[in-house]
């Protein structure tokens, strides 16, 4: 048999068994608005260990770290320090904001804002704003998808086809299944991931160099400064690292679909658990980003540094196990894409549809808009994701910059009783707007900060300002969960 068909059949298996499980979650179940978008809220440690990994571990880790390793250098490093600081926010946030999620039935992001800020505009605008920044979001996984699948079958296989093919499964495992369907699916990826992670980032660097320390005195000596900031590039030094990371961290759970996935959990304390264990998942990016400093030696001069990986894997391991680590992405890139269809199919049904068009629409009838939302999210994600030439950490970073501009509002609106609607709409406006205008004027970073860092600083700024320059708003949801 060809290398490519044994490729391609493996990744097929693969993905055909993390279908049946999607399809089979739901199974038996009622699936009501609140069971289909948030499990009932009732996911324990484990599966919210799983489910946040599926979230947050997708293709840009995959890809995109090893990918920027390669390309960039040192700043690719400011991937580790973000989420290690995310992690450490979501502690003392989620907690909170599951507990009223618990008390108020609140299923979205939007719903937050609604509730504590008495304001159906300001919830609308955060529902439009946080589906027009997931979607690069969604083109990172099916990006990447494309990438891993052409690449593990040897080319025989052209990305539209295999992201087609996504599309469709995903779609349709969300639309039966909902949020179990992609916690179950959840476990299969993640063992895959790791296992594909731990493969690559030893044993690269072990067959080629003779271990991880002769691979980095090798890339120190031909490449000397890929390895510190600003690696291979000219704008992303220190002042770049610092913003990105605070900016990263500080909207690790600002995206509509990590935010809405705390109010899956059984509880409060399962929250803070989880941001104590899931950490330990970060280690798999070291391995990752191991093999993409080794691709600079190994595979050199790759136009698409997103290739990397890949092109290292399909040289160094035989066509099954490239099938193995093919199939894993392909997991990869789903499950994280399910995850934001579903939210933004939840936010456009419940939060912009039904206050503009349909004030009186039922629960039920808003769920079957979700779900009927689902196949038109997918088709018009898979029409952007073709046309995409942006990388994929580039992408990120586009998303990271827009979503993380709801920061004051949650984070000021959870512990300062004097912050209102009009403090956090005109400071979400501004931030915005700044971030708007410098990223379209090309000037990302400026003087050397990252932009989104810099809307982020006057949104908050503008916040506080405004709320203290207006009356006290009276607040509908207790602060403290004590």
């Amino acid at each position: 048999m060809k290398p490519s068909a044994v490729a391609i059949s493996v990744i097929f298996f693969i993905v055909f068994v993390g279908s049946v499980v999607g399809f089979r979650a739901g199974a038996g179940r009622k699936m009501n608005l609140e069971e289909w978008s948030i499990a009932g809220r009732s996911f324990g440690l484990l599966f919210m260990w799983l489910l946040m990994a599926g979230e947050i571990y997708t293709t840009f880790a995959f890809l995109g770290a090893s990918g920027w390793a390669y390309s960039r250098g040192g700043p690719a490093l400011y991937i580790m320090a973000y989420i290690t600081l995310g992690y450490v926010i979501s502690f003392y946030i989620l907690p909170y904001i599951w507990e009223l999620g618990r008390r108020h039935g609140l299923q979205t992001q939007a719903d937050f804002f609604e509730k504590r800020y008495s304001s159906k505009g300001l919830a609308l605008l955060v529902s439009l704003v946080g589906v027009l920044f997931v979607i690069p979001y969604l083109q990172i996984q099916l990006t990447g998808l494309g990438i891993i699948v052409q690449v593990a079958s040897f080319d025989q296989i052209q990305r539209s086809t295999s992201m087609l093919i996504a599309v469709c499964l995903v779609a349709l495992f969300v639309f039966f299944g909902g949020m179990r369907a992609v916690a179950w699916v959840s476990v299969l990826k993640d063992f895959l991931m790791i296992l594909a992670a731990l493969s690559i980032g030893i044993y690269v660097p072990v067959h080629y160099f003779g271990g991880v320390g002769p691979l980095f005195h090798t890339l120190s000596t031909t490449h000397p400064a890929h390895l510190v900031m600003p690696g291979a590039t000219k704008t992303m030094g220190h002042l770049w690292f610092i913003s990105t990371v605070i900016l990263s961290a500080c909207g690790f759970y600002m995206w509509p679909h990590t935010f809405g996935a705390a109010f899956t959990a059984k509880s409060g304390s399962i929250l803070r658990r989880n941001a104590i264990v899931t950490p330990l998942y970060t280690i798999s990016l070291v391995f990752i980003l191991i093999a993409g400093f080794a691709a600079v030696l190994v595979v050199p001069g790759l136009v698409n540094g997103d290739m990397s990986l890949l092109m290292l894997a399909r040289k160094s391991f035989p066509p099954w196990f490239l099938g193995v680590i093919g199939g894993a992405g392909a997991l990869t890139a789903m499950v994280p894409a399910a995850i934001i269809i579903l939210t933004a199919s939840t936010l456009f049904a419940k939060n912009v549809f039904r206050p503009i068009f349909a004030p009186q629409m039922s629960e039920d009838n808003v769920s079957k808009l979700a779900k009927a939302m689902v196949l038109v999210l997918a088709l018009t994600s898979f029409s952007l994701a073709l046309h995409s030439s942006s990388t994929l950490v580039a992408l990120l970073l586009l998303g990271y910059a827009g979503v993380t501009q709801f920061f004051p509002g949650v984070v000021l609106g959870l512990f300062w009783p004097r912050v209102n609607a009009i403090g956090v709409t005109t400071g979400l406006v501004a931030g915005l707007a700044t971030l708007a205008t410098l990223m379209l004027s090309h000037r990302d970073p400026f003087h050397g900060v990252n932009v989104g860092f810099l809307a982020l600083a006057l949104n908050s700024a503008i916040t506080v300002f405004v709320s203290l320059a207006t009356p006290m708003q009276t607040n509908p949801l207790p602060l403290s969960t004590d």
